[in-house]
């Protein structure tokens, strides 16, 4: 009997303990339900400056994703300030299809914020398919008011395989309907002149940078035009044809800003190409009128091509040789380039540039970085160099094969000289062994 009480005691005491216990767990589950109901709310109440702030460093695929959470999502995703600034991604599926900006996307932007764009490029892969998108995308922009535009082959240059006139007429779109632009990049696509009068005639007062090497069809008349209108003009990329003693008087004129950079791409298309030569009267204007301008060359000759440069002289600042360039041209360069600031030799040969290099120290009293790919210099040579120009030198790039040991000096310590007059450790560049 005793045992009978104890179990039905024990029964109404387990049957008391589960139930305590299954209300404490109800009790938890609808606390947890309650601040997660809570915390979503939270989210949902963010500040719409806020969630501007989040957006802006998401994806765009997962900033669209976002805009699907809830209404307040939404609202953010499609403010203004989200689409000023925006990089359309144009590659077809053989390439980066998972990169590329959704169709149902570009149209629901052209729709609803063309006319906030502000700061916008167009990036295409190789493909013919990539850069018709991009123009159709252009001739939709009717109604935005843009200040940069980029247009940027990551490939081989794909504008160019389009019809000239399809080309135009989209780009036009845009030069009539911005009237505010500051900064247009048109490398490698077949822009022409009239339609260059067309960008002038609409933003020649806020005009600041150009770059369109690589142009074809554009001439020396077409790019001064620019120069003669566009007075604010801080920053010129070009090719050589284009390049003119008339330009650089037009740049040099009282009523024109002082230029920043000026960029020249010396390309040759075919070996034995001629190139005509600029007035050392020509450069001296453009220095009186922008002592601080920075003159960027980029060579991309054939060693008999060199002929018509570096015989006077010349305010390059920043120099770069993209071929084998021969020990005559580069002792010119010695004697020709005092304002020369940068320095990069791909390529020699096998006859080293012991003389060379010194000229260069001595003349060129504001080289502050260097680098030499496939050449030869002795290792005593190039501590001469270094200790000529001292801790300057802020950039010092030399492949080990580059240099060659002789009695002073070897491999194993010529680090220790060098780092001595630089006033830094330094190691030469090594070439990966995987």
């Amino acid at each position: 009997m005793k045992r009978a009480l104890r179990g039905n005691e024990e029964e109404d005491g387990g049957g008391t303990s589960g139930g305590s216990q299954e209300t404490l767990k109800r009790s938890l589950k609808q606390k947890r339900k309650k601040d997660l109901e809570e915390e979503g709310a939270h989210w949902e109440c963010l500040p719409q400056e806020i969630l501007l702030h989040i957006f802006q460093y998401l994806p765009l695929l997962d900033r669209a994703y976002a805009s699907q959470v809830c209404r307040g999502w939404n609202q953010a995703f499609h403010m203004p300030e989200l689409w000023r600034c925006f990089e359309f991604e144009l590659n077809q599926p053989a390439s980066s299809y998972l990169k590329a900006t959704h169709p149902d996307l570009i149209k629901q932007i052209i729709k609803r914020h063309s006319n906030h764009l502000q700061y916008v490029s167009f990036k295409v892969d190789s493909s013919r398919e990539s850069a018709e998108a991009a123009c159709d995308i252009l001739s939709q922009l009717v109604n935005c008011s843009l200040k940069t535009l980029g247009l940027i082959s990551t490939a081989r240059p794909s504008f160019m395989e389009l019809p000239k006139s399809h080309f135009i007429s989209a780009l036009t779109v845009v030069f009539v309907n911005s009237k505010s632009l500051s900064s247009l990049k048109i490398d490698d696509t077949p822009v022409d002149d009239p339609s260059l009068k067309v960008l002038v005639a609409n933003n020649s007062d806020t005009l600041k940078l150009l770059k369109m090497s690589s142009c074809p069809h554009v001439s020396p008349a077409g790019i001064l035009c620019v120069a003669d209108q566009c007075h604010g003009l801080r920053e010129l990329a070009l090719n050589y044809h284009l390049l003119s003693d008339e330009l650089l008087i037009a740049l040099s004129s009282e009523k024109h800003v002082h230029l920043e950079h000026l960029r020249i791409d010396v390309i040759s298309e075919n070996p034995g190409q001629q190139f005509h030569t600029i007035k050392k009267s020509s450069w001296d204007a453009m220095v009186r009128h922008s002592p601080k301008f920075n003159l960027v060359m980029y060579f991309f000759l054939y060693e008999d091509e060199f002929g018509p440069f570096f015989r006077d002289e010349i305010p390059v600042t920043h120099l770069y040789f993209g071929r084998s360039v021969s020990k005559d041209v580069l002792g010119r360069v010695g004697l020709t380039c005092p304002r020369l600031v940068e320095l990069v030799v791909c390529a020699n040969g096998l006859r080293p540039l012991d003389e060379e290099l010194i000229r260069i120290a001595q003349r060129c009293t504001q080289l502050s970085a260097i680098g030499l790919g496939e050449c030869e210099v002795s290792c005593s040579a190039f501590v001469e160099f270094v200790k000529m120009c001292g801790d300057r030198l802020t950039q010092l790039s030399i492949m080990e094969e580059v240099l060659v040991p002789d009695h002073r000096y070897g491999l194993d310590d010529i680090h220790w000289e060098v780092s001595k007059h630089l006033g830094r450790v330094w190691f030469p560049d090594m070439m990966p062994t995987w």
